[in-house]
């Protein structure tokens, strides 16, 4: 059986966001069976506290900003692609600005932070969304579906008409969480030069820099390391897909399928999911005859 889990003891971390260019401050808190992972921004007074979930999403430009009336965190899918990747079904996280650090633009560093201060199982059995029949959205030439599978998987395809970038696509089985790490979360967010100029004046991309982004010249990418993979734009847009995704609030058993999807067409299959009943269901892995060789990947 998979349990749940939260962390042992609280994680600290400081950063810029990429968007606001906000100093701020993290703390990640243990937190209790079937919380789920809330959010609380402590410079707001009252703090205002919120949960995780895609009924809390409140913009998608650029960004998957989540929050209530009372306050929004911006940027929290390479967070949540994070506790995916750990396993962590449980936690609070405090912080005192309106959107999570960049770090280096990947999940690779949250990830870091999060295993060093371990993890604590749980007592209550950890529940997956196990996808029943195929759901498909589609928007002038993107697409993006959902459909079942026996474990976690992903097929990730962009295509921008640039020469750097063009077409890439990657297939990834995620068997277990701890594969993300090992595939993806090292994969940085992305722009393009020509591009930053209207973002700043539209309040976006303000703490950029190449320390925590891909950025993309005419036809050279400005970074002097360069890229951390050949098609990393393409395991960046799939690092998103699974941030955005666990605002679902259960790690998924199925296949998704995206081309030039971002994290409004996310938010799109997520509210799809949840309209159509019949499309999921919530069991555990004990409910599953080959949950041994789930489990066991990451051992």
């Amino acid at each position: 059986m998979i349990f749940q889990q939260t962390i042992k003891s609280p994680v600290r971390f400081t950063g810029i966001g990429l968007h606001s260019g906000a100093n701020v401050k993290v703390t990640v808190q243990p937190a209790a069976v079937n919380s789920g992972i809330r959010f609380i921004r402590t410079d707001i007074n009252p703090m205002a506290l919120f949960q995780a979930s895609v009924n809390q999403i409140k913009d998608t430009r650029f960004a998957t900003t989540i929050g209530t009336q009372a306050g929004t965190i911006s940027t929290v899918e390479h967070l949540m692609a994070a506790f995916f990747s750990t396993g962590i079904d449980n936690a609070v996280v405090q912080i005192d600005g309106p959107e999570i650090p960049a770090m280096d633009g990947s999940a690779y560093p949250f990830i870091q932070y999060l295993k060093n201060t371990g993890l604590s199982r749980q007592h209550i059995e950890k529940k997956y969304i196990n996808i029943l029949k195929k759901i498909e959205i589609t928007q002038d030439d993107k697409c993006i579906a959902i459909e079942p599978w026996d474990h976690f998987a992903l097929d990730v395809e962009v295509d921008f008409k640039h020469p750097v970038i063009s077409k890439q696509k990657i297939s990834v089985d995620l068997m277990t969480p701890c594969l993300f790490e090992k595939q993806i979360s090292k994969a940085r967010t992305f722009g393009f030069f020509h591009e930053v100029d209207f973002l700043k004046k539209n309040g976006l991309a303000r703490g950029g820099s190449l320390e925590n982004a891909v950025v993309v010249g005419d036809d050279s990418i400005l970074n002097p390391e360069g890229l951390r993979y050949p098609d990393e734009f393409a395991r960046h847009k799939a690092l998103d897909l699974v941030g955005d995704m666990y605002l679902l609030g259960h790690p998924i058993i199925g296949k998704i399928t995206a081309y030039k999807s971002g994290h409004t067409m996310h938010q799109s299959l997520m509210e799809a999911l949840k309209r159509d009943v019949s499309a999921w269901e919530l069991i555990t892995l004990s409910a599953i005859e080959d949950s041994e060789t789930i489990s066991s990947a990451c051992l």
